[in-house]
């Protein structure tokens, strides 16, 4: 057990990463060393920053706090604290199941944590981060919240109502992260789109992206959970016209039927839908989008199931995830629907829905081969250089395997690859 070492593990979405990034670099500036989701955790300290999202990741968050309890138990930790949108959520009942954990917090009070430690915030680091990730490319929260009231969804329950930062502030952090090497940046928040409206009632996602796309350095951006719903359509000038911002979209759809979408509260039709995703790619040509479904919510038929099917071999989305349906207390569909799609239907649609995807993004990046693409290095793997293009966000889309011959190739840098081949996840290639 190594004494003024704390251990962070973070849980959930790369939100949750950018929260616990900001509390690194305020323990490191009291003295703290910190280490972020290690192999071998060994701090006298361990922060846990928990997702309370959907039943698997809540199950997950309280399987990895039982853990840290067994090694305090054995004496080879000595504070356990836990943060984060599960104990934000659940606090009290928390408490009381797991008394060992020294002090639970909830997602924006975690700095009261240094206060418990004895120590204090200091002003100088307010903002800034400890990146974990590569050097290279960082995620850039632009909001906290979400106005959205979607009937499967606890997110607003959560994290409250939406809040934007301001532009000012979140163009500090990105001219200072530039400085410190960062040239790809993720631009993230619970709905992305909604940027601005809080504030005047109008949307400033165009605006924001456009400035930061200005800043020197910054080669690529990457958009991440827009919303179909008023969709600002000059945020897709934006991507057309500057080279800097990637081609690249991620907007959760979770359904097409017009049954499912009025029952999920989604505020937008099938027509609707249909007609953006002809704009979005009418208006920024080879354009990757990424987007998100849910099936078995609770009434869905076969009927509606089918018609989703035949939206994904219509809409022949680039990058898609999927998930089933799961109840969540205090959500609009568990006080007022009953959750009728059997389990192992639930299961049974899901997999056969990422059957036909996956037939889709092997075509897809089969269809690379051949062509030359602007490629980051992430890391080294083995026997391979692994990279991505801007089609690709990290760790949850295909990537680029150079093998390693002569060349030397640098970790962060931009290279030009021909593609070779492809298999069913990633694409293969060689400088050019």
């Amino acid at each position: 057990m190594n004494k003024n070492q704390i251990d962070i593990i973070t849980m959930g979405c790369s939100k949750n990463l950018v929260d616990s990034e900001l509390l690194m670099k305020q323990f490191e500036a009291n003295g703290f060393k910190c280490t972020h989701d290690s192999d071998k955790p060994d701090g006298e300290i361990a922060v846990i920053n928990t997702c309370g999202f959907i039943e698997t990741a809540k199950e997950e968050s309280i399987n990895t706090i039982l853990e840290f309890v067994n090694r305090k138990e054995k004496g080879q930790l000595n504070k356990l604290f836990v943060m984060g949108c599960l104990s934000q959520r659940y606090k009290e009942e928390l408490k009381k199941e797991i008394p060992e954990v020294d002090k639970f917090y909830g997602k924006f009070n975690y700095k009261q944590l240094l206060t418990d430690l004895g120590k204090a915030s200091v002003a100088s680091c307010n903002g800034v981060r400890h990146l974990t990730t590569p050097r290279h490319y960082a995620y850039i929260k632009i909001a906290e919240g979400c106005d959205r009231h979607c009937a499967y969804c606890a997110i607003p329950l959560i994290t409250g109502k939406h809040q934007s930062r301001k532009m000012e502030d979140v163009l500090q952090e990105v001219e200072q992260l530039v400085k410190e090497g960062v040239k790809e940046f993720q631009i993230i928040e619970q709905e992305l789109t909604y940027y601005g409206v809080d504030i005047d009632g109008k949307h400033h996602i165009s605006d924001l992206i456009s400035k930061i796309a200005d800043i020197k350095g910054v080669e690529w951006i990457r958009l991440h959970y827009a919303y179909p719903n008023q969709f600002p359509l000059s945020l897709l000038d934006v991507i057309a016209d500057k080279p800097n911002v990637c081609k690249y979209l991620d907007i959760a759809f979770q359904h097409i039927s017009d049954h499912m979408l009025n029952r999920m509260h989604r505020h937008v039709s099938k027509q609707e839908t249909l007609s953006l995703i002809k704009e979005i790619r009418s208006r920024v040509p080879n354009i990757h989008l990424r987007t998100t479904l849910l099936v078995g919510f609770p009434g869905e038929t076969d009927e509606d199931f089918e018609e989703l099917k035949d939206f994904v071999r219509q809409a022949r989305f680039e990058r898609m995830g999927a998930f089933s349906y799961s109840r969540e207390e205090g959500t609009y569909s568990a006080e007022h629907y009953e959750d009728d799609v059997p389990e192992e239907v639930k299961m049974q649609r899901l997999n056969e829905l990422m059957a036909i995807q996956q037939d889709i993004s092997t075509e897809i990046e089969r269809a690379k081969v051949g062509h030359t693409f602007k490629v980051i290095i992430d890391r080294k793997e083995g026997d391979y250089y692994v990279g991505r293009t801007e089609f690709c966000s990290p760790e949850v889309d295909p990537e680029v395997l150079i093998p390693m011959k002569e060349d030397t190739l640098r970790v962060g840098e931009f290279y030009n690859v021909y593609i070779t081949s492809s298999d069913e996840f990633d694409l293969y290639g060689e400088i050019r």
